[in-house]
């Protein structure tokens, strides 16, 4: 079955959208290069005011996968990224494609605990790091083997003017050099693999249907697997998110990278949609509403896309400054409601609609999405996109379809839909079905007009900044505290959009509760936003049959009382 005239969303496609796109038949490093003989000069990048243009870039890249065939990576080879948003990470990623080898992306906000359960599954034996993190990768056990870490050093990319300004999210910028070579001693350091010469021109090419990318996501199991994603699926979402924002310009558009983009939402937004488009890709390690106005001055955003906090954050900011923020059309909001209040907000002082969308790591990330058009739906996550089919299942029996209005399974058929979990078939046979449809564990319902709404997620992840976190994995980490006998997480929503992350703990005999400490225990074993925010002592976990902890019941009982 086609996405064709005949399902009822495409009558409300943007005029000029198309129902179907034209699939790719080369890999992302085909596309990166044409972009980069294209548009030559125009810049590609822009870090703290330091430009790149296209050709630098296209140049630092065929150094760069120089750098790392000579240290062994050969195609098929995973190599790991951890790394923030910085003109080094968009070099590597597509340095690493050109080898045929693949990206593993990694949150460089992990421990070092975090980060050591995904390399024993992937088994990286390169990476190319944050100076910052080195030390985290260097804390692994020996049976996690390492043959190199190339440590990257944000500051080389800053114009020298600014090299001492920056506040990051880690410890502290301004380390003394002594306690720097400290933490990167043994490994490589960014500039000597761009010194290793460019690779030959002859070096075979990926294909369309290699592997590009393992993105890792939360499952309710609590152990991350990894999404298998092919140089078509990242390609084919780059093309559908090209269509959905018809009327954007080639060499005309500028992207804020705000977004992570080790995360799937950012990924395929800059490092391939981004680049496919030859925009200008203005980068930010972090969110800071200060930093994002004064860049604006200089190259204000046309392509905004964040999660909900972020645009009242900015909006507020830019008011409080009296700034326009005119120049921003393509705003798309995604991992978390969108609230009524955000979009009036953003909307009375953009130039163009903040529309919500949809998606998963297993669809690179986008299916659905609301159309930039007076048709779009807020308090919807909107249509399918082009090439995009879905449909509404019972819940107890996914062969049968519910009908419509009525609430069910949302499953996803498209050519940006996954090909599997790495090492992991039997994860992969629950989530695909076996005539390719992906299950997306979310309760939606489906309105006349193909506009989907979420009222329900199936999976139980709690969504809080725009990350996804597993109960399950924050559940582990509190009973590991010698106080704690049990654990049940959830998430609180938030009136301004999100969660709160919220456990409840059943103590030990004996035991009384010290929130602060369980919270300091959790931080030594968790990322800082995977931390509960309140933890609240009960007599007993509520339980199904089975034994298996009642979450519901637990964020029921004390939804009155956080």
């Amino acid at each position: 079955m086609e996405n064709s005239a005949d399902h009822p969303w495409v009558a409300n496609y943007q005029p000029g959208v198309p129902a179907e796109i034209v699939l790719p038949t080369e890999s992302l490093s085909h596309m990166f290069e044409h972009s980069v003989q294209q548009a030559g000069d125009s810049p590609a990048t822009e870090f703290f005011g330091r430009r790149m243009s296209y050709r630098e870039l296209g140049e630092q890249v065929q150094q760069a996968a120089e750098g790392l065939r000579q240290l062994g990576v050969r195609a098929g080879d995973r190599v790991a990224l951890v790394l923030p948003n910085c003109p080094q990470h968009v070099i590597a990623f597509y340095a690493v494609l050109r080898l045929g080898a693949v990206v593993v992306e990694h949150n460089p906000l992990y421990t070092s605990r975090e980060l050591r359960h995904q390399f024993e599954d992937h088994q990286a034996r390169v990476v190319i790091a944050w100076d910052k993190v080195v030390e985290n990768l260097q804390q692994f056990p020996e049976d996690v083997q390492l043959d190199a870490i190339v440590a990257v050093n944000l500051l080389e990319a800053f114009p020298a003017v600014k090299r001492l300004a920056l506040n990051l999210p880690l410890k502290k910028l301004r380390e003394t050099k002594a306690s720097l070579t400290a933490r990167t001693r043994g490994t490589t350091a960014w500039k000597q693999l761009l010194a290793s010469g460019t690779l030959d021109r002859s070096h075979p090419y990926p294909q369309v249907e290699d592997l590009a990318v393992i993105q890792y996501t939360s499952g309710t199991t609590g152990r991350p697997k990894g999404a298998m994603l092919t140089h078509f699926n990242l390609y084919s979402n780059a093309l559908q998110g090209e269509a959905w924002m018809h009327g954007a310009q080639e060499r005309k558009e500028i992207l804020y990278a705000i977004l992570p983009m080790f995360h799937a939402f950012g990924m395929t937004l800059y490092l391939t949609f981004g680049v496919k488009k030859q925009g200008l890709l203005v980068l930010f390690p972090k969110f800071d509403p200060a930093m994002i106005l004064d860049a604006w001055k200089k190259s204000p955003a046309t392509v905004y896309c964040a999660v909900p906090p972020i645009y009242e954050r900015t909006a507020l900011a830019a008011k409080e400054r009296g700034m326009s923020l005119k120049s921003a059309k393509y705003c798309i909001s995604g991992a978390m409601n969108l609230p009524d209040h955000v979009v009036e907000l953003w909307e009375s002082m953009s130039g163009g609609l903040l529309v919500e969308g949809y998606g998963m790591t297993e669809s690179s990330p986008v299916a659905l999405g609301n159309p930039f058009h007076p048709a779009r739906r807020t308090g919807t996550i909107g249509v399918p996109f082009p090439s995009t089919l879905m449909k509404v299942v019972d819940l107890d029996d996914p062969t049968s379809e519910v009908a419509q209005g009525e609430p069910g399974e949302l499953l996803i058929k498209g050519p940006q839909v996954f090909k599997g979990y790495w090492n992991n078939p039997e994860e992969t046979a629950k989530t695909m079905t076996a005539d390719g449809w992906l299950r997306s564990g979310d309760v939606v319902t489906v309105d006349e007009a193909g506009f989907a709404k979420v009222v329900d997620r199936a999976k139980e992840l709690i969504i809080t900044g725009g990350f996804n976190v597993s109960p399950t994995e924050v559940e582990i980490a509190l009973r590991q505290h010698a106080d704690v006998a049990d654990a049940a997480a959830f998430g609180k929503p938030l009136a301004r959009g999100g969660e709160m992350v919220v456990a409840a703990v059943q103590l030990e005999e004996g035991a009384s509760l010290n929130e602060e400490e369980l919270r300091e225990h959790c931080r030594s074993l968790l990322a800082a936003y995977k931390v509960p925010k309140r933890i609240v002592a009960i007599d007993e976990m509520p339980r199904s049959m089975l034994g298996k902890i009642l979450r519901k019941q637990v964020k029921d009982q004390l939804s009155d009382t956080v």
